[in-house]
């Protein structure tokens, strides 16, 4: 009998050590398919596209590398160019100082290209470095014209440095060297870098509009102010600064309209301190002083020549404003 016990707990035994069923087995960690929030069969098509489009770029960067796309446009634009569609001729428009010969030059490196393969970056470029163009266009006309659309820069001033004569425009770009015996009516603009100044210049003489045909030149002093010439010879000296210089031309203007400063036989205007006019008198017989809304007290200029405008050597005599 205890040998029929020692079977029956040993049975017993066993039957506890059994794996659970297989209904109640426990799950392992999900794998990361089904951890997404999608259907596996959604999860292996978006895979597929994006193995896919990998493959894609690396064959795109393949062919790029290789230069294929250049090649076969290449290709394509001189199969056009031998169906007879090749620049034959050059035609330009706007022109009216710089000559036509020098835009067939920059443009003439296109003759007998493709017409697709036409450089238009490239020739307005070349366009663009000459001094008389501001901008300018270029493209096709089929079936074989290269059409060339210049715009051209005007004239303001003729720039005085270094005994050397150029032609500038209001933004103070050199056009051209002038010609002595072909000097344009143009104001003269005097000294180191003041073609750099041109467009202060012109900006300068907006404060008194009525004072711009009475101007002959101008000289940039030390790189700080001007210096104004009149046609009437006698020299305006501003003081510095773009403000400072507007105020006081606008007041001279204003007490040239009052009493006519200018044509009076007076040589020179210093308005360079504030408050006070500076005036001197010519020696030459005849020349008088103006009528003035206020007294002004003047002397004579010195009988040596005076110096030039620009030097400001010369002691003025002042008048309290």
């Amino acid at each position: 009998m205890s040998a029929r016990l020692a079977r029956g707990s040993s049975s017993g035994a066993s039957r506890k050590g059994k794996a659970p069923a297989r209904g109640t087995a426990r799950r392992g960690k999900p794998t990361m398919a089904e951890a997404l929030p999608l259907a596996p069969h959604t999860v292996r098509r978006v895979s597929s596209w994006l193995l896919g489009g990998m493959l894609l770029a690396f064959l795109l960067a393949v062919l790029v590398a290789f230069r294929v796309p250049q090649m076969a446009g290449i290709a394509l634009g001189e199969s056009v160019g031998h169906a007879g569609f090749t620049v034959r001729r050059i035609e330009s428009k706007g022109l009216n100082r710089l000559p036509a010969m020098e835009v067939y030059k920059a443009a003439q490196g296109q003759m007998g290209i493709a017409m697709p393969l036409v450089d238009l970056e490239g020739t307005r470029a070349q366009l663009l470095r000459f001094g008389w163009v501001k901008d300018a266009r270029v493209s096709r006309r089929f079936p074989d014209t290269l059409l060339v659309d210049v715009v051209e820069r005007t004239p303001a001033a003729i720039w005085q440095y270094q005994q050397h004569l150029t032609l500038i425009d209001r933004d103070g770009v050199v056009l051209q060297p002038v010609d002595l015996s072909a000097m344009p009516d143009l104001p003269l603009v005097i000294g180191p870098a003041a073609n750099q100044h041109a467009s202060e210049l012109n900006a300068l003489m907006s404060a008194a509009p009525e004072m711009r045909n009475l101007l002959a030149g101008a000289t940039w002093v030390g790189g700080r102010r001007w210096d104004l010439r009149f046609h009437s010879g006698e020299t305006l000296a501003l003081p510095e600064g773009a403000d400072n210089a507007a105020r006081a031309l606008a007041y001279f203007a204003k007490v040239d309209h009052e009493s006519q400063l200018l044509g009076r036989g007076l040589v020179r205007f210093d308005l360079r301190i504030p408050g006070k006019l500076i005036v001197r008198v010519s020696r030459e017989p005849g020349s008088i002083v103006p009528a003035q809304a206020v007294p002004i007290q003047t002397a004579p200029a010195p009988a040596a020549p005076a110096p030039p405008p620009s030097t400001g050597d010369a002691p003025p005599t002042a008048e309290t404003i």
